[in-house]
Formats: C-alpha cells, sequence, structure tokens
C-alpha cells in the first residue's frame, strides 16, 4: 500500500522496520531519508545504460533490459542482506519520483511474504518536505548562539548541554566540519544531505524549547546554511564564552588532535594562509610546526588571525548578549562553564 507523507515526521510515526532506497549508490550518496539503507536495483552503469537505450533507442528495449537487470540485483539482495529478516518484516520502499524501481522490488518483497510498503512520490517528495522546512517556514523553536573566540570549547559545551536535557543543534557535526580552514573531519556530506540532516533535527525539536546552536559564518565548511536558519542566528542572543588565550590554546592541541599528529596537513592548511598574512608571519608558524610547538602554534593563530577576525564579526553584532567568563578547559572547567551557560541562557529568556 502507497504511503504519503504530509510532513518529516511522519515518517518515524509509521514505525516501519527498515527504510529501503533502491536507487542507485550515486543518487543515495548525495542524499537520501535519515536511516535509509541502499539496495540499489540498477547500479550507477546499469542505471545510465538502461536511460540511454530508453531516449536513444526503444523505452521498450530498456523497460525490457531494465526489469533483467532489478530481477538479477533484487535476487542478490534477498540471498545477502535480507536473507535474515523475519516473516513479519515491514519495510518501506522507495526510489526517485516515478515508483517504478520501487514498486518491482516492493512487488518481490510483498511475493515473498513481507509487508512491504511504497512511497508515494519516492525521493523527490521527501526533497519536497525539507526544503518547504527550510526555505520556507521560520525556526519554530527560539535560537540561542553560542558565541565565544576560537578554542574556548563551544562544541564540547553544546554536547553537554544537549547531556543535560537541552535542545540543541550541532550544525558542525551535521556538516562533519569544525568550521575553520583547519577544521576538516573528513568527507562533508553534499549539501543536500547536510539539509537533509539539517531538517530532521529541526522536526524533532519542541517549539515551545528554546534551542541552542553554536556562532558559525554562512558556510560550515562547504555546506551552506539554509536562509532561515542564518537569519535566526543573526538576529538570536547570545552566549559569549570568555576564555583566556593559553587555556583556549591548549585546549585546541588536545581537540585538534588529527591535525598534531600530521604536521604534513598541518603545515599544508598554514599555507593557505599566505594571501592573508606577512610571509614572515608564515615563516613563523610553519618553524613551530616542524618543532612540534603546538600550544605555540595554536596561540598564535588565534592572536593573530581567528581573534581579530571574530572581534570584528563580534562588533557588527546588535543583539543581546551576556558573557561568560571560564579559567579552564579541563573537564572541571568545562563542567562549571556549562552550569554558568545555563544561568545565562535562563537570563536571556527572562
Amino acid at each position: 500500500m502507497p504511503v504519503t507523507l504530509d510532513s518529516l515526521g511522519d515518517l518515524a510515526a509509521l514505525g516501519f522496520d527498515d527504510i529501503i532506497d533502491v536507487r542507485s549508490p550515486a543518487e543515495f550518496a548525495e542524499d537520501h531519508v535519515p536511516g535509509a539503507i541502499n539496495l540499489p536495483v540498477l547500479d550507477n552503469e546499469e542505471r545510465d545504460r538502461v536511460g540511454t537505450i530508453y531516449k536513444q533507442d526503444s523505452p521498450f528495449k530498456a523497460r525490457k533490459i531494465g526489469a533483467a537487470l532489478v530481477a538479477r540485483n533484487a535476487a542478490r539482495h534477498l540471498e545477502e542482506v535480507l536473507i535474515d529478516r523475519p516473516g513479519g518484516w515491514r519495510p518501506l520502499v522507495y526510489c526517485w519520483r516515478g515508483g517504478q524501481r520501487s514498486g518491482s522490488f516492493a512487488t518481490i518483497l510483498t511475493q515473498v511474504g513481507w509487508r512491504a510498503e511504497t512511497l508515494v512520490g519516492g525521493y523527490k517528495t521527501y526533497r519536497g518536505l525539507v526544503v518547504k522546512a527550510l526555505y520556507d517556514r521560520p525556526v519554530a523553536s527560539p535560537v540561542i548562539v553560542l558565541g565565544g573566540n576560537t578554542g574556548s570549547a563551544k562544541t564540547a559545551i553544546l554536547q553537554a548541554l544537549a547531556q543535560r536535557g537541552h535542545q540543541v543543534i550541532d550544525l558542525e557535526g551535521l556538516a562533519n566540519h569544525r568550521g575553520s580552514l583547519f577544521g576538516s573531519m573528513g568527507v562533508q556530506p553534499q549539501q543536500k544531505g547536510f539539509e537533509t540532516a539539517l531538517a530532521a533535527a529541526l522536526a524533532r525539536l519542541d517549539p515551545s524549547r528554546p534551542v541552542v546552536v553554536e556562532a558559525e559564518s554562512s558556510k560550515v565548511g562547504e555546506c551552506r546554511l539554509p536562509s532561515r536558519l542564518w537569519a535566526a542566528m543573526t538576529q538570536a542572543p547570545r552566549v559569549v564564552l570568555g576564555v583566556p588565550l593559553a587555556a583556549r590554546a591548549e585546549y585546541l592541541t588536545r581537540a585538534y588532535a588529527d591535525l598534531v599528529g600530521d604536521p604534513a596537513r598541518t603545515r599544508a592548511v598554514v599555507e593557505q594562509l599566505r594571501p592573508a598574512h606577512p610571509a614572515e608571519r608564515i615563516g613563523a608558524w610553519l618553524a613551530l610546526v616542524d618543532a612540534a610547538d603546538w600550544q605555540a602554534l595554536a596561540e598564535d593563530l588565534m592572536r593573530h588571525h581567528y581573534d581579530p577576525r571574530y572581534g570584528k564579526h563580534r562588533d557588527r553584532i546588535d543583539v543581546r548578549q551576556i558573557a561568560v567568563p571560564g579559567d579552564s578547559l579541563d573537564d572541571a572547567g568545562l563542567a562549571a562553564l556549562t552550569t554558568q551557560v545555563e544561568k545565562a541562557m535562563s537570563g536571556l529568556l527572562s
């Protein structure tokens, strides 16, 4: 039986055992319904081949070849990934839009005895709900921004707030990037994938309670923030962390252990700063990399690069702000700072 979605929250309420995306791996990699598994009935090459035959030769021939490929791939999925699914298994199957791929696979699953259902409009319908949630509607929950200079442990405090029951959205986690030139954490999601994850996070919020987000620019790495969320963040009240430079530098050497362990990568990132700084300063930073003096490097980068830029940005912001000072970013210091942030949040909302 086809399932129609009216909102992003509908899917979780329907309680399917699995969500199966039968599109090609390339389509799945660009974006997919959160939690879906990819069981393609046509791989990338097969999809291109069938599409070319459909356009250049014969739709009938394309459907015949496509049906054979779908049956062959479906058999493989039944013998491998789905071999242990029980008799009462209830999956939701979707493809791009038309339903031919999902309908074919769901029919096979139904013949086995499983309670397979398809999604009306496929991925395109879900994508439409994502776009509507992010670009057509304002953020439902009141937004509080957690700010502070680089190295103030904003992400760690955001995570601590979540553990204490506060609503948070970790934009850097969703984007798989720490938000600075040094912030790469590997492959980022494509823009559509980032938006899908963000829309799902927003859909889970209780609109009667505030949501805390970390201060970011309009892009986190290569992922762009939707205009509605960015506007809400620029207008939101802020809790601003004030942590001494030395404590921030010490914290960064721990938080960026991946860079500390990869001097060649760190050198390459420092080289990217050449257009913004004198050659002597770049040389000094590279010397600190060679000497493995990571704390001194972190201090000097913040003193001459990050702190001045944050200061200029902060001076342009005209919103209510509460400063929260902190002396240490060890475990005890982070716990104390988180408690102070909670008090400041209450003050902003009173």
